[in-house]
């Protein structure tokens, strides 16, 4: 038996996200069915993490058991010669034994792209930004300042998911340029996320960037929990999933 790690990229507009499902496409089914194509039986394949329908990944890592060994097996140019043209292998490694691409994590960087003209949105652009319109990036930048550190952030968790512990570390909120003109990118780096925590907190951020939202409302949510205080989840064409971190190094 020998551990494999994958590096993946893909868009995920047409999949249901990354976790199989029975009757939809996901991104998980179909790493798996490419592997089952290769050795003949099926193989579970584990994720560092969930991504939601429309959400892509540049580096999102997954591992697998290849029950015959294989050592050497090219599996980068394997699986890429099978797969469909929106997932891509990125890189593969044999690993040992006791690596888990979820439970190994140290980090996750995710970046969410802004689209700030209103009045229209490039073709090529338009499934991967979220047209919020103009910002005061100045006053977005104050209330990031707020959401980094620990925290009890139970007020940016969608129901769906169970956890032990609300709290997460948040070690970076950062706006950088986008690829057109038009667009900011936003990046976080936690030591995890909540269930659709990035979009939420982008929804709160975008919410003081249009003046609805002031710093001090900012504290009252987090404070407080409560979900309901929270402006909306906003669009998931915007996320990626950047990077994963193991502590290698």
């Amino acid at each position: 038996m020998t551990r494999i790690r994958l590096t993946l990229a893909y868009e995920g507009t047409d999949f249901c996200g990354w976790q199989v499902q029975p009757a939809d496409r996901t991104v998980q089914g179909e790493v798996e069915r490419a592997l089952a194509t290769i050795l003949g039986r099926a193989v579970r394949v584990h994720g560092s993490g969930r991504t939601d329908a429309g959400v892509h990944a540049l580096g999102q890592v997954v591992h697998f058991d290849c029950p015959d060994g294989r050592t050497g097996f090219p599996w980068q140019r394997g699986l890429n010669g099978i797969l469909p043209r929106d997932v891509r292998v990125l890189d593969a490694a044999e690993v040992p034994d006791d690596f888990h691409a979820r439970y190994g994590a140290v980090s996750k960087t995710y970046e969410y792209c802004l689209w700030h003209e209103r009045g229209f949105c490039l073709p090529q652009r338009r499934r991967f930004v979220w047209n919020c319109g103009p910002v005061d990036f100045a006053r977005m930048e104050a209330a990031a300042g707020l959401l980094l550190g620990e925290h009890d952030f139970a007020a940016f968790q969608n129901v769906g998911t169970d956890v032990d512990s609300t709290v997460r570390t948040v070690t970076e909120i950062s706006r950088h340029a986008g690829p057109t003109a038009h667009e900011s990118v936003w990046r976080f780096t936690a030591d995890g996320f909540l269930k659709q925590m990035v979009r939420n907190l982008v929804g709160c951020l975008v919410a003081c960037g249009r003046g609805k939202l002031d710093l001090d409302g900012v504290r009252v949510i987090l404070e407080a929990g409560d979900r309901t205080l929270a402006p909306a989840t906003v669009p998931p064409q915007g996320l990626t999933l950047v990077r994963v971190a193991y502590g290698e190094g």
